[in-house]
């Protein structure tokens, strides 16, 4: 694809991201000069009056590029070959040509991005039926534009005229470009890749990392991008711009970037200085070009390197040098870089870039680079904090204009520019001003939910139809398909809030219960079209379900809320599987349900049973591992199979993980359960991962990097890893802990493990018709030190960061601390320790339940000896409170609080 391929890790971004730089003195020179955002106008259309019609869905293999044509009829390119039309009338799909295109190397961990690229249909379709495709011909090494017929239905292979091809390096990766994409004036516009290795050469000592690709050392040519991106003598990396004749040749038109029969250049060049120019679009009104950047992977500013990776948004409004490998975003500079000695030279002048490559066959000197329209990292952006952060691959047009007769959108959005991010899933509406200047941005179709977008055309309607790739790389992905989007202007659609199954599976007859919670803005009554796999759907004017399934298997379950007026709002799927029950695994304790304490043993015992089956105990796996995990603020104490098996999967479906790491299967990133298998036998795997997560990776499953996720919250990210460690336990080879047992914790509590988690797991044999099912239960029990920075709930207590130590100051009067919802059973003293002062002060310390005011079960004084707590013995948790309150009067100095530790019988 587009270089898009080569998404990151975490779910996120493709090799395509890599062009990045930055300068010594960053701060100054990276300040935009004069970006202003204009106030958006406050009558913004309702968002919730857009809505996404699926037309085809789950039935594309790396869809890559469509065309609408005069009859609303869409022709689809797949990158392995396929040109797929789906027919209007009568919402059927089928090929109408198959190209032998080369789709997949021979190198092993190389993935190739070529194939079939782009597609569009010629201007004047409707009289000559002429379809243009930009596709990777098997047999030779080149990309190629050519032009077919379609005629009933059908391309005949024997039509194809050869319009261009250029020479494309193979079995290395990557960036193909490949977008069509005429202008109003019957102009071909075709984008191409920069045809360059983003990743490191192995085994060597000076790399890229993920900077600028200019490295000139012999005999490798493909981590040099000055061969192709920044060569005018080469086709690679630009957007050239054609005529196509009647015969299917082609002429220059005017005002291209170089004059014809110019040496060491072509003429075709429209655009130089392009990384991977994935999506391209022409204005119809102005005749801008625009297209969307994806940039380098490079995560920071380097001194000696240049700037961070940036993807971009593009727009020209006549020929120019975008810059790349040279520059990025506002023209952030790189440095020239030696690869044999790791020295830098000077910045490159965006005035007068110089290509002194010698792998270059052009000018040496370069036209003046043009900076970018919009650009971001993988952080949030200063100058566009509309685009939010995280993985990136940015996607431009089209520019919607309203036309007599057709204005299926509020003319409020007419010539604003459409642009989208096929990792981040938004679509953003961008104002210019007439002559094209840049104003600002806004959330458009922000309700409505898309599955990496990679295409969006507007169609002869005057509507905007979608392509989604789907959440999966090279692969066939369910959520591949077209939509339109329509404009609701009376009626409003239907909110979904939840959708919830009650038990997702069951022997026979398996009884489904169902539910939804939706509302509709306009009043409407609402309507309830459940789909329940194969074929079957049932109505309701209620929002629940209930239905018997008598035939065992996997059943795909959703429900589609339909108000009077044919509104619809769809919700996810849920599998449930009859013929089978999810089998119960439950941990129990004797002692403490929050707490471990040292050398004193945890008695455990697990149970698992299994509906209609036997219980086979070679299949049960238990593990325990002290981890840096979960502080008590947060506290995912005690029994957490809930917050393990389904919140920390629900919070990775939300983030952008799933578009590259599947559970059980490769994509761009390792499955899920090779990380945790993986990490099973290292006990700060959870606090490790995290950390990779929100910094960004490279190099541990290969070349393709994960990018930062700095702005996730670090709980759900946590809870996004305790999922994933839970899923190979037992493929760590590890043997198992006995089913009841005693853990006997360590004398001394390691501070830097302070979470004990016991875990069990435990998959059932399967039955005929339904595979194996699984359930994990994680019990997780803090230390009894708890540290002064796990503690978040204060009143009248001052908290400081002395270098990284959090320190609690007593108050002065009175006040407390809290501990939230923990187990007391076995408790019999606790033991505040400060740190001693100069002044001699005391302090009242008492014990309550519940509130401030609660019943006291603890009293003493601060005197640094265990204060007696009485039993409590509800088997119930309790938020606790610590209450302070000084006696000593004028105290100058106030201790401060440095841990609480809770002492239970036996404990020394």
């Amino acid at each position: 694809m587009k270089t898009l391929f080569t998404l990151t890790l975490s779910g996120i971004t493709f090799l395509l991201l890599f062009l990045f730089g930055p300068a010594p003195t960053a701060e100054k020179r990276f300040e935009h000069p004069g970006i202003v955002q204009h106030p958006l106008n406050i009558d913004t259309p309702d968002q919730r009056r857009f809505v996404k019609v699926d037309l085809v869905k789950g039935k594309f293999t790396e869809p890559t590029e469509m065309a609408v044509l005069p009859n609303l009829d869409i022709l689809v390119a797949q990158r392995r070959g396929e040109i797929m039309l789906y027919k209007q009338q009568s919402r059927t799909l089928k090929e109408v040509l198959k190209l032998d295109v080369y789709f997949k190397t021979t190198v092993s961990n190389v993935n190739a991005e070529e194939g079939l690229l782009g597609i569009a249909p010629d201007p004047n379709f409707a009289a000559n039926q002429y379809i243009y495709v930009f596709y990777s011909p098997f047999k030779t090494s080149v990309n190629r534009l050519s032009r077919f017929k379609l005629v009933n239905d059908r391309i005949n292979p024997a039509s194809e005229k050869k319009v261009l091809e250029f020479y494309s390096q193979r079995e290395i990766c990557c960036h193909t470009g490949g977008s069509i994409a005429f202008g109003p004036d019957g102009l071909l516009y075709v984008s191409t890749g920069d045809n360059s290795t983003p990743f490191d050469v192995p085994k060597q000592t000076y790399v890229n990392k993920g900077y600028a690709p200019l490295d000139n050392r012999p005999g490798l040519h493909q981590y040099d991008a000055r061969r192709s991106a920044g060569n005018t003598n080469d086709l690679r990396g630009k957007i050239l711009r054609i005529r196509v004749k009647a015969d299917g040749t082609y002429s220059i038109p005017d005002r291209n970037l170089f004059p014809k029969n110019e040496p060491k250049t072509k003429p075709e060049i429209y655009v130089m200085g392009d990384r991977n120019p994935y999506r391209i679009s022409v204005d119809q009104k102005t005749g801008f070009l625009y297209w969307g950047e994806v940039g380098p992977d490079a995560s920071a500013d380097n001194e000696l390197r240049g700037p961070r990776g940036y993807d971009e948004i593009n727009q020209a409004r006549k020929a120019g040098n975008f810059g790349w490998p040279l520059f990025i975003a506002n023209n952030y500079p790189y440095r020239a870089f030696d690869y044999t000695n790791g020295q830098s030279g000077a910045a490159f002048d965006a005035l007068a870039p110089v290509n002194n490559s010698p792998n270059n066959t052009g000018l040496t000197q370069l036209p003046k680079a043009e900076p970018a329209y919009i650009w971001y990292a993988y952080g949030a952006s200063s100058e566009f904090p509309q685009v939010g952060a995280g993985g990136r691959t940015a996607m431009a047009g089209p520019v919607y204009h309203t036309k007599t007769g057709l204005n299926p959108y509020p003319a409020y959005y007419n010539g604003k520019l459409i642009i989208y991010d096929w990792v981040r899933g938004w679509v953003k509406a961008v104002s210019m001003s007439p002559e094209g200047d840049y104003l600002g941005m806004e959330p458009f179709l922000s309700n409505i939910s898309l599955s990496a977008p990679i295409d969006m055309e507007l169609g002869p309607d005057g509507k905007l139809y979608v392509l989604e790739y789907g959440k999966g790389w090279f692969t066939k992905n369910p959520d591949a398909g077209i939509s339109r989007i329509d404009y609701l202007k009376g009626n409003r659609p239907p909110v979904m809030e939840k959708f919830e199954v009650l038990q997702t599976s069951g022997l026979l007859p398996y009884k489904l219960l169902a539910s939804v919670k939706a509302n509709d803005p306009d009043g409407d009554a609402l309507t309830y079209v459940w789909s329940l796999g194969k074929g079957v759907k049932k109505t309701t004017n209620k929002p629940e379900l209930e239905y018997t399934f008598t035939k065992a298997g996997e059943y795909p379950v959703s429900v589609k809320v339909v108000d009077a007026s044919g509104a619809v709002v769809s919700s996810n799927v849920v599998p449930v599987f009859a013929g089978n029950e999810q089998p119960k695994i439950d941990i129990q304790l004797s002692g403490n349900k929050s707490f471990y304490f040292p050398g004193i043993p945890v008695d455990y015992k697990v149970l698992v049973s299994d509906k209609g089956a036997a219980v086979h105990k070679n299949r049960v796996y238990i593990s325990s591992t002290y981890t840096e995990g979960l502080d008590l603020a947060g506290a995912q104490l005690g029994h957490q199979e809930a917050a393990q098996t389904l919140v920390g999967k629900s919070l990775m479906l939300k983030a952008d993980c799933s578009t590259c790491h599947k559970i059980a299967a490769t994509s761009i990133g390792p499955a899920f359960t090779r990380v945790s298998a993986k990490y099973q036998q290292n006990n700060k795997a959870v606090t490790y991962l995290s950390g990779k997560v929100m910094k960004g990776s490279s190099g541990v499953w290969g070349e393709v990097p994960m990018p930062a996720h700095a702005t996730m919250k670090e709980t759900e990210v946590r809870q996004i890893v305790e999922w994933i460690m839970s899923l190979a336990a037992k493929a760590s080879g590890a043997p198992s802990l006995p089913m009841q047992g005693k853990i006997i914790p360590p004398a001394t509590v390691n501070t830097n493990k302070p979470v004990l988690s016991l875990k069990a797991t435990y998959a059932d044999m399967g039955m005929a018709g339904v595979r194996s099912l699984s359930s994990t239960s994680v019990v997780n029990l803090r230390s009894n030190v708890i540290d002064v920075k796990d503690i978040t709930d204060i009143s009248q207590f001052s908290r400081r960061d002395i270098s990284g130590e959090i320190e609690l100051l007593l108050p002065k009067n009175t006040g407390w601390i809290k501990l939230k919802q923990i187990d007391l059973k076995g408790i019999t003293s606790f033991l505040p320790q400060v740190k001693t002062m100069a002044q001699e002060v005391d302090y009242e310390v008492e014990m309550k339940l519940d509130n401030q005011n609660g019943v006291s079960v603890g009293k003493g004084l601060l005197s640094g000896k265990n204060i007696a707590v009485d039993a409590v013995a509800d088997g119930k948790l309790h938020d606790v409170f610590i209450t302070f309150k000084g006696t000593t009067k004028d105290i100058k100095e106030r201790p401060l609080l440095q841990e609480v530790v809770l002492k239970g019988k036996g404990s020394k």
